[in-house]
């Protein structure tokens, strides 16, 4: 029983008697996850704590997620996805000790990722234990405390340890119920053939592709906060946005900024929003993009860009979930997913003290790499032929193919714009090509040289040369079915140098007799 108000001095009868109320609970348990709600409910009532929270352990995605709860929403939940090591829970997990944390309004460790509120002087304190059975953590048990400044919490940590212990078995049997769930679901994908969750936005079908949409399934059902790496050009604004498409909040906001396009003087403002009078200019109450993304997503790109007194204020954002408008001095509560992107060493940024490190360990907490062009060359045909389709219906052209020489220089070309360089390239051959078809010699200088394809070497130019005249005399066979005497017209050279250069190339001609124009 309680001896002094808020303290567990002493354990007697009605300790003894909750236990078995628990035992018992377990006992006739029918359905766990109930169950357990149940018990963290009870706990609550107990032991006067605000919230009660069980957490599962997931060893084969490396991750802890809160499983059960009392005092939490469903929405808060789903908010509470650790990696193991992160945080206080993460670290009880990947040390198998328990923790107490006396005031988490002082601790750096606490995440708070479910946004917990603290009342007005009063403390709240953080006690999490683990759940060990059989010689492994299978789960942890925390609580949420209010109180007024005591420092010892032993007593309740030691209550909490023997629930643990009690509830044990039944975590475990949830554990493998979630287990054997996911493997149900990698069995359904097995009997549709293999396949994978693939983002509509997004072209690509190589093996480098497909790893990299298995990240963003997986990470889209949760609400981590998430960092895009990658070249400029590769498309880590599409990547955001499938990670939105893909989440519970499809159906909310998706907001983008440009974090290098807006002035350091106005960043804040435009992030945070500001109030009506709050500088000069100010003429009345501005909503930030945080505020518009409220429920949603916000993506924050080129984030290497960020002054060092805005990663203070949205570090504080990350944390708390909480803004403050300029000039205001009201907390405004948001729930928003963050995603963030870069093309710049971060590493070395903050090694050179210009990009906080306390900031990166924040938003870095899932990467995901978006290849290089160059390292996936096998999807240009794909993205070549969405772009001929998309660029027709916007510039009102009917290209209809590009030819095979044509297609090899863009395969030998290393891409160092990547894929926005390849859809620039090919709207210039698009208007270029005078008979809905783009050729070789449709395409920019530079890529039909060998410095920018990296492949200079002797004779190369004479290769690439060889390879666009032998193109253009398959062409032209192709357009007169055939006929060397129109072909030799409409390439402007004599029958008998047209007749030299098929031999050369071992071109036979009757093989075009057939062919039709298409």
């Amino acid at each position: 029983m309680f001896c002094q108000k808020y303290k567990r001095d002493c354990y007697a009868e009605t300790d003894l008697t909750f236990l078995m109320g628990i035992s018992n609970s377990i006992a006739r348990s029918k359905d766990i996850y109930k169950d357990l709600a149940s018990i963290a409910k009870k706990i609550c009532e107990y032991l006067h704590a605000q919230y009660c929270i069980f957490t599962l352990v997931d060893h084969f995605q490396s991750r802890i997620m809160v499983d059960s709860a009392y005092g939490l929403t469903d929405e808060e939940k789903k908010k509470g996805i650790y990696k193991i090591g992160e945080g206080i829970i993460g670290e009880v997990v990947s040390t198998e000790r328990p923790a107490i944390i006396p005031d988490i309004s002082q601790s750096e460790k606490f995440l708070n990722k479910i946004g917990i509120v603290s009342q007005k002087d009063l403390m709240t304190a953080f006690l999490c234990v683990p759940i060990i059975v059989k010689n492994e953590i299978k789960a942890t048990l925390s609580i949420h405390k209010i109180h007024k400044g005591e420092d010892d919490f032993s007593a309740e940590l030691k209550f909490l340890n023997i629930i643990g212990m009690l509830i044990g078995r039944n975590i475990s049997i949830r554990q493998k119920e979630i287990e054997e769930l996911e493997e149900l679901r990698k069995e359904n994908r097995r009997l549709r053939g293999g396949k994978t969750y693939k983002p509509e936005n997004i072209i690509g079908n190589t093996s480098l592709m497909n790893d990299l949409y298995d990240l963003i399934d997986r990470v889209a059902q949760t609400n981590t906060t998430v960092m895009i790496r990658g070249e400029s050009g590769v498309g880590k604004e599409l990547i955001a946005e499938a990670i939105h498409n893909a989440s519970l909040r499809a159906d909310k906001p998706f907001i983008k900024v440009n974090c290098s396009a807006l002035p350091e003087s106005l960043i804040e403002s435009e992030l945070f929003g500001h109030e009506k009078g709050s500088f000069t200019g100010a003429n009345s109450t501005h909503i930030g993009r945080f505020e518009m993304a409220n429920g949603g997503t916000i993506f924050l790109d080129e984030i290497g860009d960020i002054p060092l007194s805005i990663q203070v204020k949205l570090l504080r954002t990350i944390q708390q979930r909480q803004i403050e408008r300029v000039g205001g001095n009201k907390t405004i509560d948001i729930d928003v997913r963050i995603i963030t992107a870069t093309n710049k060493d971060l590493e070395n940024l903050i090694k050179e003290n210009k990009f906080r490190d306390d900031f990166y360990y924040r938003i870095n907490i899932f990467p995901i790499y978006v290849p290089a062009l160059r390292e996936r060359k096998a999807d240009i045909p794909l993205l070549i032929d969405h772009f001929i389709d998309k660029l027709n219906k916007r510039n009102n052209t009917k290209i209809k193919r590009i030819t095979s020489g044509a297609l090899d220089m863009l395969m030998l070309y290393s891409w160092p714009g990547n894929i926005r360089e390849l859809e620039n390239v090919i709207e210039r051959a698009m208007i270029l090509s005078t008979d809905d078809v783009i050729h070789s010699y449709c395409l920019p200088p530079t890529l039909q040289t060998g410095f920018s394809s990296g492949t200079i070497d002797k004779g190369t130019l004479n290769n690439v040369l060889e390879k666009v005249e032998r193109q253009m005399i398959m062409d032209a066979l192709i357009l007169t079915r055939g006929n060397i005497s129109k072909a030799a017209a409409q390439l402007g050279i004599t029958k008998r140098i047209m007749k030299l250069r098929i031999n050369k190339y071992e071109i036979v001609a009757q093989r075009y007799k057939q062919l039709s124009n298409e």
